[in-house]
């Protein structure tokens, strides 16, 4: 298949209303639990994204049966599984493109005793190493073995006892793969500083469902008593969060009066009250939100006058997930601002195809930039770019939908594996997205 990529006529005015997908960082893991039973189960809202069906592939591949019951609406039943599969060439090639099928390990080691994974891939954002999610199966009982050559990683699970794990990290992959993990695993665990993401949430939720003994969901300490097997069940993925925060950043890019539908409210943490502090205004009327980019907006200070700064944080703080989305938002605003992405040294190397574009930016090193808004003033310029990972690759685009003129942006296959069919989603508001092989 040829690349793929957007020609983005900008400067157009979008209005309407847009229901955000299934949430990504949620399916995933919600995918691989479905390996911890033998019994049916299904789930609703699924994402038609390039990483979901990369995921999926790798299920059949495991022998899983799956059945489509809609466009959004799969059932699963791990009953016979190919465990061979997971030695093969084509699970080799396949497993190391998504940074997803780290999450298949725990399903694998504590109902089958063991698991093989290579190195994932994913976006490149800095490092993303799996040691977190390795020292907690090792502290399970499991035998960790590293190749080298194939940089790959097989585990054994034969003496998995439940025990004390407190986690170096708070990493929303780790704490789902060890609570997999844990779940069918004989004796009690405790993981601390365990991430509390609504994506773990409504993970340990299903397990729960499903037979699983689970205290403390919604904390950072969570307490599993193992159980000898799990159940079937039915889930529905949450609206995604990040989509809903790129769509308010792209309203007020565009200036732009939309509804997002189908939200919840109460799992959107402190991204509406973010964007509000670089005033944009929001209203939130029951599961619609209401977003008035068409109105200026002006950057908060702090209380003392000071520059403000926004830095990602693990839940419920800002979702490092949105940062490059902030940037961008903040380029048209009037004000400055301190931008701090804490957790990944790559994410902020995009923005120097937003200066090309005519932005006002600092970078300050790979983890800060500081952004003078332009108060509107001066409107972006169109140029050629490319998407170097999912969340940037959406920023650039919503930069061209406010830019003067034409954009070309290539590598947008970066783009649908978060977002699906973003082109024809934003064009029936009024965008003008071409997809188009170059």
């Amino acid at each position: 298949m040829q690349p793929e990529s957007f020609i983005v006529q900008g400067g157009h005015t979008l209005s309407g209303t847009i229901t955000p997908q299934g949430a990504k960082n949620e399916v995933l893991q919600i995918l691989s639990g479905v390996l911890m039973t033998s019994d049916k189960v299904t789930i609703s809202n699924i994402p038609q994204i390039v990483d979901v069906k990369k995921m999926i592939s790798l299920l059949k591949g495991l022998g899983v049966k799956i059945e489509k019951l809609s466009d959004h609406k799969i059932s699963f039943q791990a009953d016979d599984l190919n465990l061979d599969y997971l030695f093969s060439p084509d699970y080799f090639e396949d497993a190391r493109r998504i940074r997803g099928s780290v999450l298949l390990i725990g399903p694998l080691l504590s109902r089958f005793k063991k698991a093989y994974i290579p190195k994932p891939g994913g976006d490149k954002i800095g490092r993303r190493r799996i040691d977190t999610h390795l020292n907690g199966f090792l502290k399970l009982g499991a035998t960790v073995e590293y190749d080298d050559v194939q940089d790959s990683y097989f585990l054994s699970g034969q003496k998995l006892k439940g025990n004390d794990l407190l986690m170096d990290e708070i990493s929303v992959t780790g704490t789902a793969n060890l609570v997999m993990a844990a779940s069918l695993t004989p004796g009690k665990t405790t993981i601390y500083n365990a991430a509390c993401e609504p994506y773990v949430q409504q993970l340990c939720k299903m397990l729960v469902r499903m037979g699983a003994n689970i205290q403390g969901i919604g904390s950072n300490l969570l307490t599993i008593q193992g159980v000898d097997e799990l159940s079937g069940t039915d889930h529905e993925i949450l609206p995604d969060m990040i989509e809903i925060g790129s769509f308010i950043g792209m309203a007020a890019m565009t200036q732009s009066d939309i509804e997002i539908a189908g939200i919840n409210p109460h799992q959107l943490g402190i991204i509406p009250q973010t964007f509000e502090r670089i005033g944009i205004q929001l209203e939130i009327e029951n599961d619609i939100l209401k977003v008035y980019g068409s109105q200026p907006y002006e950057i908060q200070n702090f209380i003392d006058g000071s520059i403000l700064t926004i830095y990602d944080s693990p839940w419920p703080g800002f979702t490092p997930d949105l940062m490059s989305i902030i940037l961008v938002v903040a380029t048209q605003a009037k004000g400055s601002v301190l931008i701090h992405q804490k957790m990944f040294e790559s994410r902020l190397f995009f923005v120097d195809k937003l200066i090309d574009m005519g932005a006002q930016i600092i970078l300050c090193d790979p983890h800060r930039a500081t952004v003078i808004g332009l108060n509107r003033a001066n409107q972006l310029k169109g140029i050629e770019m490319s998407s170097p990972d999912i969340r940037a690759g959406v920023s650039l685009l919503i930069a061209a939908l406010s830019a003067q003129g034409e954009s070309i942006i290539h590598n947008i296959q970066q783009i649908d594996r978060g977002y699906q069919h973003i082109d024809t989603r934003l064009n029936r508001l009024g965008a003008k997205i071409e997809r188009v092989v170059l």
